[in-house]
């Protein structure tokens, strides 16, 4: 039997090594869009050629996260997550030396490959450093740690290049990255292994499967050509039907279906697409709100959505805590209730708002967002049994680029349809899509000893006696 989590000391030291390399991966998925010109104009590049620099990383992060998951199952999470640092830290290195296309673009798929050796087992790994006990809280701080990095990195980057080159912005990986791997070496725990084999044809259907269907959803939300955007998410569900029949057949499959056959875990996996799919339409849609019809300069714009994310941080470390004392599925129908409040009051805007106005329904929306994300991870991690845990951190990781790749997509077809006020209609879509998960959130059953040994089972018991 494993044991309940790692000691205090070395708890602190692994989550920190944990917070470290995920604040920097999740990070490099947003930082290089507002590097774009500069790196356009230093290697003498087209715009459109200079987005596979973004889709690079985006694509090599998605299509590997299942697999690598699963790998973490068989050699273990901390053998796939130091091995993803290293990769990452690497790259990061190759990325600021780059001075070709070609070359950047390659350096920042291989980055995107080591991101997704720390993505795609984090929340496993988390499960094994924390005690069940304190799970939420932990399930809380690593939420902080994406929501932070994802809605910072337009300002942290836009600082850096003020003062620096984008080199810069690679560069700044690096020492994070060594001392993550030092740290994460002599902390992060041992798991138990499955027996299984590694599946070289579910992993090749799996990229297929979410590597064609994110590059169509994103070829919509980049103005490229609808046909063969449609053709390519065409392509990739009849892959993804054959993935999905052949992983029927096995016992422990790459694409956890067997979890996805629990409805609590389907429904958590469901309401995590939905909620960041709402979350990508509003922080694509806002910028375009404050700058061309509210008349913010862009430099008030970057100061006006700061107190979303901030919102977020704070609700996701009240809710870590709240998740462990009370149903996460009541707490995560509060939140999604006050997530979709907070969209619609964007989208019911009136005509010319102070900034207040702006920030208070700004914090609403994340606040809400925040306090929905924690338990319904907790939720998510913790209804699958520890053995499986790699599965389940897959697909919460799946679940947010799905989501805000979708969202992306969803905006884009707005704007193309829709002649009066397209920005309050997609601000509409995304308070429908978190208001649709309200209800089946509040009538989830959580039975937080459903995957915990008897003995483990039998302490919980006489501590909730005490």
């Amino acid at each position: 039997m494993h044991q309940d989590g790692l000691p205090p000391l070395r708890r602190r030291l692994a989550f920190a090594t944990i917070g470290m390399a995920l604040f920097v991966a999740v990070l490099d998925g947003t930082v290089a869009n507002v590097a774009l010109p500069p790196i356009t104009r230093d290697l003498d590049i087209s715009p459109l050629d200079a987005i596979w620099i973004v889709n690079g990383y985006q694509l090599a992060v998605t299509v590997l996260l299942l697999p690598l998951a699963r790998l973490g199952e068989i050699v273990g999470y901390r053998k796939v997550y130091l091995s993803g640092l290293v990769v990452f830290t690497l790259a990061s290195l190759l990325c600021a030396l780059s001075h070709t296309l070609p070359m950047l673009i390659a350096a920042r798929v291989l980055q995107g490959a080591g991101a997704a050796g720390i993505m795609s087992v984090n929340i496993a790994l988390v499960r094994f450093i924390f005690p069940a006990s304190r799970l939420g809280r932990a399930v809380g701080r690593v939420a902080i740690i994406v929501g932070v990095s994802s809605a910072a990195g337009p300002s942290i980057a836009g600082a850096v290049l003020s003062v620096s080159s984008w080199q810069t912005l690679f560069l700044l990986n690096v020492p994070v990255g060594i001392l993550a791997i030092v740290a994460g070496s002599k902390t992060l725990p041992a798991t138990p292994l499955s027996d299984q084999r590694f599946h070289w044809g579910s992993a090749i259907m799996s990229a297929a499967t979410f590597g064609l269907t994110i590059s169509g959803i994103n070829g919509i939300g980049h103005s490229e050509g609808l046909v063969w955007s449609l053709g390519l998410i065409a392509a990739g569900l009849v892959v993804g039907t054959v993935f999905v029949r052949s992983q029927l057949r096995m016992d422990e499959p790459m694409l956890p279906v067997d979890l996805l056959r629990r409805p609590i875990f389907a429904l958590s996996a469901t309401t995590s697409v939905c909620s960041f799919a709402a979350q990508g339409i509003a922080f694509v849609t806002l910028p375009f709100l404050l700058h061309d019809e509210l008349g913010r300069s862009a430099a008030q714009t970057g100061v006006l959505l700061t107190p979303w994310p901030i919102a977020t941080a704070i609700a996701a470390a009240i809710s870590g805590r709240l998740a462990d004392r009370f149903n996460p599925g009541y707490l995560s129908a509060i939140g999604l209730g006050l997530f979709a409040a907070g969209l619609v009051s964007l989208a019911l805007l009136p005509q010319a708002p102070s900034d207040a106005d702006l920030i208070w329904r700004l914090v609403l929306a994340g606040f809400g967002f925040g306090l929905f994300q924690t338990p319904n991870n907790k939720v998510l991690i913790s209804s699958a049994p520890r053995e499986r845990s790699g599965g389940a951190s897959g697909i919460q990781s799946t679940a947010r680029l799905v989501g805000q790749s979708t969202g992306v997509a969803f905006v884009a077809v707005i704007l193309g349809l829709v002649s009066s006020h397209p920005l309050s209609v997609s601000l509409a879509l995304a308070a429908a899509l978190a208001a649709g998960g309200i209800l089946p959130s509040a009538l989830r059953r959580y039975d937080p000893n459903a995957h915990v040994s008897a003995p483990q089972a039998e302490r919980a018991a006489s501590a909730a006696d005490a």
